[in-house]
This record gives structure tokens, sequence and C-alpha cells, in this order.
């Protein structure tokens, strides 16, 4: 059968659906910058701010997967354009907030709300585009939407809070969502899965008590250190995981449909997007720390530094899709993950070059991983079955916070050991200040406001210095990580034709733009 090739009404639709992929991404990095002022304001104390940070992640990471699965039910652009309501009003009422109890509270259902967005638009790129070398260019464009919010977010941030309060940074988002809501239903075709049965709410409750669980403890793994409760934390998410998995397998309509991983070239996807995102994830910690703690930078300057990376991952999330097109997808991402492991040689040697090796190192890795980003994505979607995209897009969308926190869980171990060993403090250091500085630069820096200057500034000196080194081993670790991971994808993928050689996706169950979507 010939493909169906998309015509100017999916680009437009693209485009459309380009809105709430960029205002999550602007969200993210706003919110770091209003967050002093509206900590002051509503007399957040530091319990608090973790959590009106923390809370949308969780309720995110914890609901993916069961909006994937209802947007297979009940249609994607019917989901997306619920979510797209919500979002938009629970963003209002977050901007006027009066305390951090409301806050918080807003953002666990903004979390909510952000769940329904992201598999949505994945899950209708990869039912609009069903020509390979389209569909590879359709996700190209999302992903480059993506890095261009997390690129201009310091910036319009900054702008913004120069000129009006904290609650403006959630205000941003609604006019992105009026339009969508506006445009969508005339754009967006609807796609549903016509045989999907009724939602088990006992899994969703089974999936929720698997997933917090697990990211929770590996926050705090981050935020604390190894310890018993954090670890049996994750211990608890990782069995009722498995009880999950034992009821998906006898359900007929199963919330998550296990058979998605019996395909090799899904479970490969879903496994390097995962590794890559673990290395990122602790290697983008380490960098802005350094910049902030080591180098003195405001959260704004440093946000600038990283712009140079951003602008080439955009760059490469564009490029990828078309050297794909000649060049088989295993050999493309093996050959980028080699440079990835360049970028994070060059930032092994940051103690020599400073704040140069951050920027070239993170420059270089952000383009290296560029094609695994964005051929992933399409190998692990266009391996899916159609009335399956939803379901596919939230376990990719899920593997990325899994990633996340595991990156700065296992990374962030990883560097606090290093800092340790490392840490050479002053033989007439107080020995409160010297507990202090052992856990952390943050709590060093802290340390060192009150004590002597002659004895701070020895303290802050040790500390950077022990920091900087262990800046360099997570870098080597990356390094390592990188080049295992060009190994395994080229051999994975290594059947894979180019994208111009590539079958067209199968076709979907298609319900048209202006019909009902009851």
């Amino acid at each position: 059968m010939e493909t169906t090739r998309a015509t100017r009404r999916e680009w437009l639709g693209l485009a459309v659906l380009a809105l709430p992929t960029l205002l999550l991404s602007l969200d993210v990095s706003v919110l770091y910058l209003a967050l002093p002022n509206l900590s002051v304001d509503l007399g957040a104390n530091s319990t608090q701010q973790l959590w009106i940070l923390d809370i949308y992640s969780f309720m995110l990471a914890g609901f993916l997967v069961t909006m994937g699965t209802l947007g297979d039910r009940i249609g994607r652009r019917r989901l997306l354009l619920i979510g797209a309501t919500a979002f938009g009003v629970v963003s209002v009422v977050a901007a006027y907030a009066t305390s951090p109890g409301a806050l918080i509270a807003a953002r666990a259902l903004l979390g909510v709300a952000g769940a329904t967005l992201m598999p949505s638009t994945m899950a209708l790129i990869r039912n609009m585009f069903r020509d390979p070398k389209q569909m590879a260019s359709a996700f190209g464009v999302w992903f480059a939407c993506f890095m261009g919010g997390m690129t201009i977010g310091p910036l319009v941030g900054g702008a913004l809070l120069s000129q009006f309060w904290w609650g403006s940074a959630f205000l941003l988002g609604v006019p992105f969502m009026a339009l969508l809501l506006v445009v969508g239903p005339k754009l967006l075709p609807e796609y549903r899965d016509a045989s999907a049965g009724r939602l088990d709410f006992v899994s969703v409750a089974l999936s929720l008590a698997a997933i917090l669980p697990a990211i929770y403890g590996l926050k705090e793994i981050a935020r604390t250190g190894v310890a018993f409760v954090p670890i049996a934390i994750v211990v608890v998410g990782i069995a009722v995981g498995v009880v999950f998995v034992r009821r998906q397998r006898r359900l007929a309509d199963p919330l998550l449909d296990l058979s998605l991983f019996t395909n090799r070239r899904f479970s490969s996807a879903l496994g390097t997007m995962l590794a890559t995102g673990i290395v990122m994830a602790g290697v983008s910690l380490a960098s802005t720390l350094y910049l902030q703690a080591v180098r003195g930078l405001s959260p704004l300057h440093s946000g600038l530094w990283m712009v140079p990376q951003m602008v080439t991952m955009a760059i490469g999330m564009n490029t990828a899709p078309i050297l794909a097109r000649r060049i088989r997808p295993g050999r493309l991402m093996a050959a980028g993950l080699l440079v990835a492991a360049l970028g994070m040689l060059v930032q092994v040697y940051v103690d020599t070059f400073g704040i140069a090796a951050v920027v070239v190192g993170l420059t270089l890795t952000g383009l290296g991983i560029t094609p695994a980003m964005a051929l992933t994505t399409n190998l692990l979607m266009g391996s899916t079955p159609p009335s399956k995209a939803g379901s596919a897009a939230a376990l990719a969308e899920t593997s990325g916070e899994f990633g996340v926190a595991m990156g700065v869980a296992t990374l962030g171990s990883v560097a606090a050991a290093a800092y340790r060993s490392h840490l050479s403090l002053p033989w007439d250091m107080p020995a409160d200040a010297g507990a202090a500085a052992r856990q952390g630069i943050t709590e060093a820096l802290g340390a060192a406001r009150s004590l002597p200057a002659s004895v701070a500034g020895d303290l802050v000196d040790a500390a950077r210095t022990a920091f900087t080194a262990g800046m360099s081993t997570v870098a080597g670790v990356g390094t390592v990580v990188f080049v295992g991971l060009a190994v395994l994808v080229a051999v994975a993928f290594r059947h894979v034709p180019a994208t111009s050689d590539a079958a067209p996706a199968e076709e979907v169950d298609f319900v048209p733009a202006n019909a009902s979507s009851s």
C-alpha cells in the first residue's frame, strides 16, 4: 500500500502540538528563578520549597502511564484538550496562591494535568506522520521546541520576574493553553483504540503505589545520601511494581500492555533513553552546582552559560533525522554517543580549564546525544502499534522521569563520595562547621558564613576544590558509560535500515477532526 504522506494540515498540527511542549520546558526553568521571591512572599520554609519544586515531578511521573493508556481509550486529542484546560485553570490558581500549602496543592494538580500533555502529543505525532522520514523529522521538531523552551526559559523568566510578581511565572502558560484549545480541535485529528476495554482502577492504584515511592526514594537518596529509609521506600515501590506487572499479565485489557517489551527494537530504544537520561541528569546537576557554588554565578547567569548546549541540541534534533535518511540509525547514534563521551572527557579537566571545560563539554555532549534522543523516540514510537501509541509515549516519558531521578541519585552519590574523599579541612575548623562541610558544598558555604574571615576563606577554597574533583569523577564515569552505550547501540540497532529504506507505519483507527469526541 502506498505511504500516506503528511499534508500541510499535519504540519500545522505539529506546530499546535509544540505549544504544550514549549510551555512545559519553559515552566521548569522559570519556576527555579521565581522560587526565592515566592518563598519570601508566602513564607515558605526550606521543606516547603522542596515540595513546591518536587511535587510536580512526583505527580507527573505517577500519572504518565495512566494518562497515556487513558488517551488510547478515550481519544488522544480529547485527553490533550482536557489536560490543557485543567493546566490553564490550575496555573491561575497557582499564580494567586496565598500560602505554601495552597501552592503545593496547585503544583500537584499541575503535575496530573501535565501527565496528559506529553503522551498525548507524542502519540498524535505517531499517528499523524506515518511516513518514516516525516515521522523522524516531526519528532526532531518536537524535541527542538522542548530544547528551545529550556534555552529561552532563563531569559524570559528573568525579564518577566524583573517587571512582575512571582505569580506571572505560572500565568505565562495560560495563553499557550488557550491557543491550543482554540486551534487544536480544528487542526488535530482524533485517534483512539476502538478495541480498548475499560480502565482498570486497581492497576491505576498499583502503578501510583509503585512509581511514586520509587521516585521519592531516589530523590531522597540524592538529597540526603544513601540511608535505610529512602532505600526501603524504593524497595517498597519495586515490590508493588512486581505486583502491578503480575496483574497486567492476567488482565484481558491491561493498563500497560507488556507485549510492547517483546519487541526488541522497542526495549532497546527505551533502555537507551533511560541510560542517556541517567548520565545527563547527573552531569547537568554537577555542572549547575559548579557554576553557582564554585564559580559564584547567579541562577540566571548559570542558565545563560547553558544556552550553547541547548542551541546545539536544538540544531542536532533537526539534523539527526535528515542524516538518518542515509545513515543507519545504529551507526549514527553510536557516532553521536562517542562525541558525547568526548564532551565528558573535556569536563574531566574542569580543574584546569574552568568554565570553558563546562561549556565546551556540555555543548559537545549535547550535540552527541541528539541522534540518540531523536532517533530512539522515532524507533520506539515507530515500532509501536498505533493503537498503543499513548501507552508507548507514556513509557518513554516515565523512563525520562526515572532517568532524571536515578541520574541525580547515583551520579550525585558518586560526586558526594569523591567530594568527601578530596575534602581537606583546615586544622582549626570548628567541629560543627566541619561536620556540615562534609555533607556537601552548599552546606560548606553556609557554614562558612558564620566563621571568621580567615577560616571561612580556607573552608570555601577546600570545598570548592573538593567539589571540582567530584565533578571530574562524574565526568569520567559519564565518559565510560557513553563509550559503552555507543557499542551497545551499534549492536542493538545494527539491522535497522536508514529511514529512506524503512517501511511505512501501519494504518491507525482514525476519527476525523470534526467528529464528535464523545
